[in-house]
C-alpha cells in the first residue's frame, strides 16, 4: 500500500466494448445493475473487459429513454450507438435507461415523438437520433436530440460529422452532453484512463503493460510493455503526455512519453528512489520523489530546463506528491509525525501544515478540482479504504467498503474517482462517486489491474456541424 511506494506494482484493466445488453434491477435503497458485454477486441488490445457491475446507485435514478438511432443498413456497424449512450449514463449511477424492448415506439425525429407514450413509461427524458452516410466523402452525419418529457420541449440538439471509426467517440460525446444538460455537471465519458496490467507478477515470466483505454475500459492499447514493473502513471494537463516509473534499467527511473508519437525520454535515473511523478496544473513542472540525499523527499523538476528544486527536508519519508488545483502548493504523505499522514506545503513560502488527523494511516492524497476537499487512502480497523475529507471541517467520509483499496484517481469533473482494489484475489479497478452513493467495478480476466490514472478533459476529436 501507499506510503513509499508507488513501488508496489499495480493492477490493470482493459477492454473492447462493442455491444451492451443492459438489464436493470431495482432494490430498496440502491440500484443493482449488471451489464453484460459481448466483445470484439481490436488486435492491439492487450485483454478484454468481461463485465461491468454497478453495485450501487442513487435511490431513485432518473428514468431516461435512449431510442435506438435510425440508420441505413450500410451503417449496421453502428447499431450499438444508442447502447453506448445508455451504458455511459447507467454507469454514472444516476440514470435508469429504459430497455429498448419496452419502448412503445422508436422515433428518430421530433415529428414522430408522442410525449404521452413516454410519460406512460415514466421516462423523465428522451434521447432520439439518426445517422446517415454523407455520399460526397464517405463520412457519417450523426444527429441527436434530448427532450424533457414532462415539459414536452427540446433541451439539446447537435449534429456531428464523423469517420466510421468514431462511433464510440460520438456515443461518449452525446452521453457527455446529455449528462451535463440534466445534472449541470460536465460529463467525463469521453475521457481516458491509464493503468498497469500485470501478468504473472513475481514470476520469471512477469509482464507489465502500461495501458490506455476509454474511461469505460474499451479500445485499450499498450503504451509501453516491460518484464520489469511499471508504476505511478500521471497525465499532463493537455492529455498529450504521460510520466511514469519504469524499472527497465534495473532501478526506478522516471519516464516522459507522448501518448501518440515516438517521443520517450528518461528524466531521472538517480541512485535510490525515483518515484511518483505528477504534472503541475500548467504542465511546466513535475513533482516527484527522489532520495538523492538519503531520505525520500519531494522535489519539483522544470521539464524544459530539467532544473530540480528540493521542496521538503526531513529525516523520515516524504512521498506521494499531488498538486493543488492552483499550482501554488503540494500535498504529500509523510511519517514525520510518527505515522503516515497528509501534509501540504506552500511552494512560495515553504509554509507546512498537516491536513489529516483522523486515523493512524492516511496516504496517497488527491485534491478535488474545487480545492476544498481531499480523497486519500485511509486505514480503519486495519483495513485500507478510500476516504473523502472536507478540508475546512475535517470531517471524513469512507467511500469504499472493500479491502486493500488504493491508488485513488479523480475524474476531471470531480464527480467520481477510480481506484485499485481486490476481487476474489485478483486486482481490479473500481469507481465510486464522491458522495459514496454510486459504485461500479471494472474487472479483467487477463491479469491484475493496478495504478489507475484518470485523464483530464481531452481535445474533442469530433467535428460539430
Amino acid at each position: 500500500m501507499g506510503l513509499l511506494l508507488g513501488f508496489i506494482a499495480g493492477k490493470g484493466l482493459v477492454g473492447a466494448l462493442s455491444r451492451v445488453l443492459c438489464s436493470l434491477r431495482r432494490a430498496k435503497g440502491f440500484l443493482a445493475l449488471v451489464i453484460l458485454l459481448s466483445l470484439s477486441a481490436p488486435l492491439h488490445a492487450a485483454t478484454s473487459l468481461d463485465t461491468i457491475i454497478i453495485d450501487r446507485g442513487v435511490d431513485e435514478p432518473i428514468r431516461i429513454a435512449v431510442v435506438p438511432f435510425a440508420m441505413p443498413e450500410a451503417l449496421s456497424d453502428a447499431a450499438n450507438l444508442s447502447n453506448i449512450v445508455a451504458f455511459d449514463l447507467a454507469r454514472s449511477g444516476q440514470f435508469d435507461p429504459l430497455a429498448s424492448e419496452n419502448m412503445l415506439s422508436y422515433p428518430s425525429n421530433r415529428q414522430a415523438v408522442f410525449f404521452r407514450d413516454w410519460r406512460i413509461l415514466k421516462s423523465a427524458y428522451l434521447v432520439i437520433g439518426r445517422a446517415e452516410l454523407a455520399p460526397e466523402n464517405g463520412k457519417v452525419v450523426v444527429e441527436f436530440e434530448l427532450f424533457d418529457v414532462a415539459g414536452e420541449r427540446s433541451l439539446e440538439s447537435r449534429s456531428f460529422t464523423i469517420e466510421r471509426s468514431q462511433w464510440r467517440d460520438v456515443g461518449h460525446k452525446i452521453a457527455d452532453l446529455v449528462y451535463a444538460k440534466i445534472t449541470g455537471v460536465q460529463g467525463a465519458f469521453s475521457t481516458k484512463i491509464l493503468y498497469v496490467l500485470a501478468k504473472d507478477a513475481g514470476s520469471t515470466n512477469a509482464r507489465y503493460q502500461l495501458e490506455i483505454a476509454d474511461a469505460d475500459g474499451a479500445r485499450a492499447r499498450t503504451l509501453y510493455a516491460s518484464s520489469e514493473p511499471i508504476l505511478s502513471a500521471s497525465w499532463s494537463p493537455d492529455g498529450q503526455r504521460v510520466a511514469y516509473v519504469s524499472f527497465e534499467t534495473g532501478r526506478p527511473s522516471i519516464i516522459l512519453q507522448d501518448i501518440d508519437g515516438p517521443y520517450r525520454e528518461r528524466l531521472t535515473n538517480f541512485r535510490g528512489i525515483n518515484s511518483s511523478p505528477v504534472f503541475s496544473p500548467d504542465g511546466k513542472d513535475l513533482a516527484m520523489v527522489l532520495s538523492r540525499g538519503g531520505d525520500p523527499e519531494i522535489f519539483v523538476m522544470n521539464i524544459a530546463t530539467r532544473k530540480l528544486r528540493r521542496i521538503t527536508r526531513h529525516h523520515g519519508i516524504d512521498t506521494e506528491p499531488a498538486w493543488t488545483p492552483d499550482g501554488q502548493s503540494i500535498v504529500f504523505t509523510s511519517d514525520r509525525g510518527g505515522r503516515p499522514q497528509i501534509y501540504q506545503v506552500e511552494l512560495a513560502t515553504n509554509f507546512l501544515q498537516r491536513l489529516t488527523f483522523i486515523g493512524d494511516y492516511n496516504a496517497r492524497a488527491r485534491i478535488l478540482p474545487d480545492g476544498q476537499h481531499l480523497v486519500f487512502v485511509h486505514r480503519r480497523n486495519g483495513v485500507f479504504h478510500i476516504a473523502w475529507q472536507d478540508l475546512e471541517k475535517d470531517s471524513v467520509l469512507v467511500l469504499t467498503e472493500t479491502d486493500l483499496d488504493e491508488s485513488p484517481s479523480l475524474a476531471p469533473n470531480g464527480a467520481m474517482l477510480m481506484y485499485a482494489t481486490q476481487d476474489q484475489g485478483r486486482g481490479i479497478l473500481a469507481v465510486v462517486s464522491i458522495d459514496g452513493r454510486v459504485k461500479y467495478r471494472l474487472p479483467s480476466s487477463a491479469g491484475d489491474v493496478r495504478e489507475p490514472a484518470w485523464s483530464p478533459f481531452l481535445p474533442d476529436p469530433l467535428t460539430a456541424n
